[in-house]
This record gives C-alpha cells, sequence and structure tokens, in this order.
C-alpha cells in the first residue's frame, strides 16, 4: 500500500498541493501535519511511521516534507528499509521500491556522508592551525594550576575539609577529587 505523508510549517499555510499530488500518485491513506521539519516532536510523522507495514512505500511530494537534513533523511530512510518499507519522493523522482530510486538514494547518502567527513576535515585543520598559534581548544580547564597549587596547600591545614576547600575555589567536590587525587583521600581519612 502506497501511504502518503504531506507537512506544511505554517497554520496558514496549506497542504492541498501535496495531499493532491499523493492522491494522485496513489496513496491510500495520507497523513497531514502543520509542523516545523525543524522540529523533532512531529506526532502525525511518528503516526505514519507507526502505521506502516512490511511491503509499504512512504510516499511524501517533497524530500524535505519528510526530512530537515540530509542525515536525519538517511537514517529514516534507512529504517523504513530495514522494516522492508519502501520510500518515494514525488518531485525528486527517487523511489527506494526500484533499483534505480536506491542507486539515486545512495548517491545522496554518499554524498552527505562525504559533506560530514570534509566537516570533520576542516574542523581538525582548524583545530592544528590553532594549536600551531599556541591556542588549545575544547573545554576549559576545571581547575588552574594556581587553584592546583591553593587546594593544596588547604589540604595541609588539618581541619579545612574537602567541602570547604571546594566552596572556597568555586567548583564541586567531584571536580576537586578527579584533579586533585589526595583530597579524596583527605577526606576519607578524617571521617
Amino acid at each position: 500500500m502506497r501511504i502518503g505523508y504531506a507537512r506544511v510549517s505554517t497554520n496558514d499555510q496549506s497542504t492541498d498541493l501535496q495531499t493532491d499530488a499523493l492522491a494522485q500518485a496513489g496513496c491510500g491513506k495520507i497523513f497531514t501535519e502543520v509542523a516545523s521539519g525543524a522540529k523533532a516532536d512531529r506526532p502525525e510523522l511518528a503516526k505514519v511511521i507507526d502505521y506502516l507495514r512490511k511491503g509499504d512505500t512512504l510516499v511524501v511530494w517533497k524530500l524535505d516534507r519528510l526530512a530537515r537534513s540530509m542525515s536525519q533523511l538517511i537514517t529514516t530512510v534507512n529504517e523504513l528499509e530495514a522494516r522492508g518499507i519502501g520510500f518515494h519522493s514525488l518531485t525528486e523522482a527517487i523511489d527506494t521500491s526500484t533499483s534505480t530510486g536506491k542507486f539515486t538514494f545512495n548517491i545522496f547518502a554518499a554524498l552527505a556522508a562525504f559533506e560530514r567527513e570534509l566537516i570533520k576535515d576542516r574542523t581538525q585543520e582548524g583545530l592544528r592551525a590553532a594549536a600551531a598559534r599556541g591556542r588549545r581548544g575544547g573545554r576549559p580547564r576545571a581547575l588552574s594550576e594556581e587553584q592546583k597549587r591553593m587546594a593544596l596547600a588547604m589540604l595541609k591545614v588539618e581541619d579545612i575539609t574537602a567541602k570547604q576547600i571546594a566552596e572556597q575555589l568555586g567548583i564541586g567536590r567531584s571536580t576537586l577529587y578527579r584533579h586533585i587525587p589526595e583530597a579524596r583521600k583527605a577526606a576519607k581519612d578524617a571521617a
């Protein structure tokens, strides 16, 4: 069975164009939704995916009606394929129930993977360039070297607890214990 899914982003838009095309494409049932494609929670999309059975084909008017990003689209179509469900986009003429459609979709998937690798490579190059200029990426350190020295000095004072040291430094005790293992031992010895 061919099942349609139509989506518009706002209430002042109409799904008529999409539903007419889906009906003309032979969809026996059509789910419609008003929701931004960027929203993860789309109840009608969840309903249509739950409604689909092995051998069915999910039909959309255009790829961007189903997913906002290529990775989201690939994930959704792969999940459908794993359940034995086909996918057909009318505008882009992609039908994964045919060998040509699968080939076309796999090209899209390969391009998306290539794009992800390019982003990863550019990120790595940027980090290397920053490191060459003496800058370090990532989160700032939880404790500076000065704070570590202060904590170690405070640990030598017998009546100061690990909790008090952490409060004085403006950090949690777990951070103190992670960066200065001696603080955990001192806390155990005091207990």
